[in-house]
């Protein structure tokens, strides 16, 4: 009997757990007539109210979503009425952000970034960009052959010019290039040498000097090759018992040696003077 006696009273609510769950249920009740758990945005979304900021004379309102959707400001005079009616928090002291207008050297309108001003500090607009010839690309390699152009002309010489970094499409393991931008290249051989003529020159100098470099250096080495040719025709066994007397040297001056012969068995000698 006792313990039939315990289970019934543990069924039994006390007065106090009984108004502690009524002020429970009235607090929930409270909270849903309240709509404190609606969505974060279901107010300003009810009352068509908006978030409206002002940058450089555009108005961008805040779209609730986390992104900002530009609007048209309407012209002074024109019909307000087309326009939404915005809440009273617009930005009117906002800051304007400085923007850099620059003039296309090409249609002469006027734009405030593109790839060639912002890689190269080159002032022409994408559409003008003609990245197929007349702002093609070349690299550190080619300007210096073919414009004859040293490191201090393109890194030290002001202004130093701007470059990209690519990889090497040959090879992904050689070393990265360096790519400039063609017309600036140019631009700085006219200031390296002068003028087209000037540069055309020093490529034709430097032309005949590397001709008669390969052309001494070929003559020098079938010089070589005739000396030891007869170096090893010589008979040796012969030499012990015989002493050349020579008579008067003669200059060869097609490849600049001299010849004497013995006359006593006519052996010829060709050889160099220091």
């Amino acid at each position: 009997m006792s313990q039939n006696s315990e289970e019934v009273n543990k069924n039994v609510l006390t007065d106090a757990q009984k108004a502690r769950i009524d002020r429970n249920r009235q607090k929930a009740l409270y909270l849903k007539s309240a709509k404190l758990v609606a969505h974060p945005y279901a107010k300003s979304v009810e009352e068509g109210e908006k978030s409206v900021i002002k940058i450089q004379g555009s108005r961008f309102v805040d779209s609730g979503g986390g992104f900002l959707i530009e609007e048209e400001i309407a012209p002074s005079g024109g019909d307000s009425s087309s326009q939404p009616e915005a809440s009273e928090d617009v930005i009117d002291n906002a800051i304007d952000l400085p923007v850099t207008y620059e003039e296309c050297l090409e249609c002469d309108d006027k734009f405030a970034e593109s790839y060639l001003m912002h890689h190269f500090n080159y002032s022409v607009c994408d559409k003008c960009r003609d990245s197929e010839d007349k702002h093609s690309l070349i690299t550190k390699t080619d300007a210096k052959k073919d414009y004859l152009l040293q490191d201090c002309d393109l890194e030290k010489r002001e202004p130093p010019l701007k470059y990209i970094v690519r990889k090497n499409p040959h090879n992904v393991r050689w070393g990265e290039m360096k790519l400039y931008l063609h017309v600036q290249i140019e631009k700085r051989a006219l200031e390296v040498w002068g003028s087209e003529e000037r540069l055309r020159q020093e490529h034709e100098l430097r032309d005949e000097k590397r001709e008669k470099s390969k052309i001494k250096k070929y003559n020098k080495q079938m010089k070589q090759l005739r000396m030891d040719m007869r170096s090893s025709l010589y008979d040796k066994t012969s030499a012990a018992s015989h002493v050349h007397k020579f008579g008067p040297e003669n200059y060869n001056e097609e490849d600049d040696t001299y010849t004497h012969t013995c006359l006593t068995c006519k052996y010829t000698e060709t050889f160099e003077k220091m």
